[in-house]
């Protein structure tokens, strides 16, 4: 996190002692936990859109009741159930639905990748 401090700080010429946020801000660079959801969330949108490969689509599974209920539009993932908490919950097949499942319904619903991106960046 520090060399992704310094380099922003490099870039516009901030001292050390000023604050970082809106350097990263006026950069449009998200903090590192951010930029890893937004990937992750990415690499979802275009799995469940065909546009990722079959060995990626395959380890998403479709949320699915059994009867009608509210929910049922809202586009969601099965989350496996994972045994090593430090390595399991890390891992695509897990990350990726817990990531999905958190956003808004007008962000999972957009029509395109360009207009998926956007939305996540201003959720």
């Amino acid at each position: 996190i520090s060399i992704f401090n310094s380099a922003a700080r490099l870039l516009l010429g901030v001292r050390k002692w000023e604050h970082i946020t809106p350097v990263l801000k006026s950069l449009h660079w998200l903090p590192v936990r951010r930029r890893i959801d937004f990937k992750i969330a990415l690499l979802t949108y275009k799995c469940l859109n065909g546009l990722a490969p079959q060995y990626l689509r395959d380890l998403l599974t479709p949320y699915v009741l059994h009867r009608e209920l509210r929910s049922s539009d809202k586009m969601l993932l099965v989350v496996p159930r994972f045994r090593l908490s430090n390595y399991g919950k890390r891992a695509f097949s897990v990350a990726a639905p817990q990531v999905w499942n958190s956003l808004p319904m007008n962000v999972r619903s957009a029509p395109g990748v360009d207009s998926f991106k956007s939305r996540l960046k201003t959720f």
